[in-house]
């Protein structure tokens, strides 16, 4: 395994906020912060996802990036995870690009990894026990190899979808992207259906990536003629007040969603 150590000290975490409440409550209560002391880098106002990330790598100089939600909560000792990932994936792949807690897998198409969503009030993702492929991998944290020279397409537009780009570049430069056992907690707010803004983002992963196309992603299918988007709304709209009897609440402190999942001590 990496020595947790070093890997804290080539370390740094970056995050897009528009909710400082939302920041105060999860990002920054996370042991990785308080007590690791890895720098937390703030972007604020970015006209996309893409843009505001690469702004971030452009001001930081860790050789591991850990690109996070607001409304994410690292349990304690997350870093050890990370440095174990890190190591696994070496020896399968020296040149990776992209790790990330959970995702799809490349060869089953199944939900992989290990998170607990308030959205949905339960853990998510099938558990792996080493570093598997994936064709796409869900924005909530993504770790990012500084010296694979993976960057964000400033072209995709607001903020939804660039994990699944990201990924299909890093294969695309022949860089491999995996999910690896990192559990983290995503306290985050029912979502009842996707916007306009989502449906930008869409359209532009599917002009871009026609050839390799269909692609899963952790909430529905980007198809050729964009049919997984109506099918995806469909179901969301079928299935609106079970979704919704289901969002666990965000006030509550993440911490007592990582006791529930053993990855915290309750004390």
């Amino acid at each position: 395994m990496r020595d947790p150590d070093d890997v804290l000290a080539d370390l740094c975490v970056i995050a897009l906020v528009n909710d400082d409440a939302s920041l105060a409550h999860n990002l920054e209560t996370s042991d990785l912060l308080t007590r690791q002391g890895v720098p937390l880098h703030i972007e604020r106002g970015a006209a996309s996802a893409s843009i505001g990330y690469n702004a971030g790598l452009d001001a930081t100089t860790a050789g591991i990036v850990v690109l996070a939600h607001q409304d994410v909560y690292f349990p304690p000792g997350w870093h050890v995870h990370l440095a174990r990932a890190i190591a696994d994936v070496e020896r399968i792949d020296p040149d990776w690009a992209v790790l990330a807690p959970f995702g799809m897998c490349a060869e089953t198409d199944a939900h992989i990894g290990d998170v607990w969503s308030t959205g949905i009030s339960r853990r998510v993702g099938e558990r792996v026990s080493a570093p598997r492929a994936v064709q796409s991998v869900d924005e909530l944290v993504i770790v990012l190899r500084r010296a694979s020279g993976l960057r964000f397409d400033p072209a995709l537009p607001r903020y939804h979808l660039y994990g699944t780009d990201l990924v299909q570049m890093a294969w695309a430069a022949g860089k491999g992207a995996y999910v690896a056992a990192m559990p983290v907690v995503h306290n985050d707010d029912f979502k009842a259906a996707l916007g306009a803004d989502f449906t930008e983002s869409y359209a532009f992963v599917r002009r871009k990536w026609q050839a390799v196309l269909p692609l899963r992603t952790p909430v529905l299918w980007v198809t050729k003629r964009g049919f997984g988007l109506l099918r995806y709304r469909f179901r969301a709209w079928r299935g609106l007040s079970k979704r919704r009897a289901l969002a666990g609440d965000t006030s509550v402190s993440p911490k007592v969603y990582a006791v529930q999942c053993g990855w915290e001590d309750a004390g």
